[in-house]
């Protein structure tokens, strides 16, 4: 029976020997003696079905055949020859379609043997896995996966619309059935003999003539690239739940058996599932990657290549393994998070939460409620706080972003669900060294581990659908709080609630002028709070930054011109800060006085700079060749000098807090570490003195 199939995707002309839909016909000579003029003659012709109604496909005789050398194993793929596992992320349609406009008349046909299952066929994203062997029109065998033929007997796979393969076998998967097992004729220019083919004939093979390729389709199901280079592909055999995949250092349950792609077991089945950790070399590196990409009770195969089965606890040794094939059910897993990346901060849980991770954390500022036990990390493990017992059974109720608990714990607590229960160990500088109050058990230096369960927590006000009144009402409870912060030298902190308010004013319109200039006043103000707690920081470039957006758009706006000037003078950008002041004057009358004494401040600063370059570097230059002069360090009197400063810094800071026109909300002028004249002139001079230990060179 001649049947001719047609590709939906493709258009025919119209044919007086066959229509589109596909009528079949009878034909009972063999596949190598048919009559190819009754074929369909089209522009496309990319599979074309033919099969004798007594099921005489004309497949050459095996006898007498000539065997010849099997091609080298590509590293990628095992040892097929027409396939590079060379990855790519590019989306591959219009390749596809390029490489189709290719194909002509008879130049692809196909004889079926075998029948398939189903009506299923394969698409892009599968994966397929077949034997095939390829023959010559005289029947001598050329390549062949099976044993009988010379073969390994090992089955290959490609990954549709991913895998780089000749044209004749992107062309012909899709027209198979699991199970089928069918000839494809090709001409020279669908195998090897293609323009620009993506894959490279094997040497001595015969790519200008026409080949019969027998094809045993065993499998296929959709396939996730993981590694670019197809060293790790999955295939999903039942979804999982959620997610949520595992990732280093995870604790992991699992049922896991491996076998060879031809089915030799490697690893035996068992109902008894493994518990290791990722990322510490317990499975084999491939394995790992895979589970990595899996959701909680997914079942899938993993298919893993030579170049990623690292020796491992499972599988001490894997000498003489190619591709190794991993059934994996994915029961449980931990989650456990490194949260600095150095192993001092883990987060580990010990109770599953509600909802899905990690979009119902409480990841923004939350008013939070939770229970929480705090003990010391030494043999006793000494319990120093637990708010069932010492705070009368009531859960602690806080708001985050607050520096209301210790860093370490409200970093774990953001990454919690609801429900959850975990257990964290922490380091000193994320505990209580760095937190006050600190409790009376917990003394300087000590690691401890909270165990913490997160009750609930409530999400911040959206904004949404409120009037502009209540909007502003809001960013003042956010704004007072930043200032609260400031004061109390939490300036990250306080600098990221000046922020929040300032990303949220990227969606408010003011209804008219009046409120406009309401708006525009509060969002500077915001701005120049941002840069007080850069120049806090001693990113004073940043703060300068913080300012221009306030001056780009009020080039006399007293305040942004004197926070700027501050920044710069804190840089050593003298001459910068000067014109800063200078314009303030200019800009505003009243705001002389603090003009006045910024210069004065300035003046004193370029002095006392020059006044330490000389000192320090006295005959730095007056040495003879081979001669080193020594560094003077600060003496007992600049450090005095430099208290005295602090001291003229901070009356400034009252001077100018005191007049309305120059300081309102959270204003903040201070007075940082600076850079001085030498280091502008020679910037690497900090760093070389500071690796020396002449860290009290304060003109660097």
């Amino acid at each position: 029976m001649l049947r001719s199939v047609i590709r939906p995707s493709l258009s025919l002309p119209k044919s007086p020997v066959i229509s589109h839909n596909s009528q079949l016909m009878t034909h009972e000579k063999p596949f190598s003696q048919l009559d190819h003029s009754i074929i369909v003659r089209t522009k496309h012709l990319p599979e074309l079905c033919l099969q004798s109604s007594d099921g005489n496909t004309g497949i050459p005789s095996d006898k007498g055949h000539n065997k010849l050398t099997t091609p080298p194993i590509r590293a990628a793929m095992a040892d097929d020859p027409y396939s590079d596992f060379s990855g790519s992320k590019k989306k591959a349609s219009e390749e596809a379609e390029k490489r189709r406009k290719k194909l002509k008349p008879e130049s692809l046909m196909k004889a079926v043997v075998r029948s398939g299952d189903g009506d299923a066929t394969p698409s892009d994203g599968d994966q397929v896995i077949f034997h095939y062997t390829t023959r010559t029109e005289e029947g001598a065998v050329v390549y062949s996966t099976r044993t009988e033929f010379g073969g390994k007997g090992k089955p290959q796979r490609l990954v549709l619309g991913k895998s780089k393969m000749i044209l004749g076998f992107a062309e012909a998967f899709p027209t198979m059935l699991k199970g089928e097992i069918s000839i494809f004729k090709m001409k020279p220019e669908i195998h090897y003999a293609e323009e620009d083919c993506p894959v490279e004939a094997p040497d001595g093979f015969p790519k200008d003539v026409e080949l019969n390729f027998e094809i045993e389709l065993l499998a296929f199901s959709k396939a996730k690239v993981i590694r670019e280079d197809f060293g790790v592909v999955k295939t999903i055999v039942t979804e999982g739940q959620g997610w949520e995949s595992p990732r280093t250092p995870y604790e992991v349950t699992a049922r896991v058996c491996a076998s060879t792609v031809d089915g030799n077991i490697i690893l035996p089945s068992k109902e008894e599932p493994y518990f290791f950790t990722l990322g510490k070399s317990e499975v084999p590196e491939g394995l790992e990657i895979g589970i990595g990409s899996m959701a909680k009770s997914e079942k899938a195969k993993i298919y893993v290549t030579r170049d990623y089965l690292s020796k491992s606890t499972l599988m001490p040794s894997t000498e003489g393994l190619g591709e190794v094939v991993f059934e994996v059910e994915l029961v449980h897993f931990i989650q456990v998070r490194d949260m600095l990346g150095d192993g001092r901060l883990i987060k580990r849980r010990i109770v599953d939460g509600r909802g899905e991770f990690p979009m119902d954390c409480p990841l923004h500022d939350s008013l939070l409620r939770v229970h929480y036990k705090g003990m010391l990390l030494n043999e006793e493990k000494t319990v120093f706080y637990d708010t069932r017992v010492d705070n009368n059974g009531e859960p602690l109720e806080f708001s985050s972003g607050e520096g209301l608990v210790p860093e370490g714990l409200e970093m774990a607590v953001r990454l919690m669900l609801p429900g959850e229960v975990c257990s964290v160990t922490c380091p000193p500088d994320y505990a209580y060294d760095k937190f006050t109050p600190r409790p009376a058990k917990v003394p300087v230096g000590a690691r401890v581990q909270w165990e913490i369960e997160l009750i609930d927590f409530k999400k911040p006000k959206d904004w949404t659908g409120l009037t502009f009144e209540e909007i502003m009402e809001e960013a003042d409870k956010i704004k007072n709080t930043g200032n609260r912060l400031f004061k109390e030298g939490k300036f990250e902190l306080a600098k990221a609630k000046y922020e929040k308010v300032l990303r949220e004013y990227n969606h408010v319109n003011p209804p008219d002028d009046e409120a406009g200039k309401i708006f525009v006043n509060s969002r500077n103000l915001l701005h120049l709070n941002v840069a007080a707690c850069y120049q806090k920081l001693g990113e004073c470039r940043k703060s300068i930054e913080s300012c221009n957006k306030v001056l780009d758009a009020n080039p006399v706006h007293v305040k942004g011109l004197y926070r700027r000037g501050m920044a710069h003078m804190q840089a050593g950008d003298f001459e910068e800060a000067k014109q800063d002041f200078e314009a303030m004057i200019k800009a505003d009358k009243s705001a002389e006085p603090e003009a006045t004494a910024a210069l004065a401040k300035l003046k004193q600063k370029e002095q006392e700079t020059e006044k330490k370059a000389r000192k320090q570097f006295k005959g730095l230059f007056d040495k003879k060749p081979g001669e080193i002069s020594e560094v003077v360090l600060d003496s007992p009197s600049d450090e005095k000098l430099e208290e005295k400063e602090q001291i003229e810094s901070e009356n400034l800071n009252d001077a100018t807090t005191t007049n309305p026109s120059t300081e309102r909300d959270a204003e903040f002028a201070f007075e940082g570490e600076r850079a001085g004249f030498f280091s502008r002139l020679f910037p690497s001079a900090r760093r070389v003195f500071s690796n020396l230990g002449l860290n009290r060179c304060s003109i660097l």
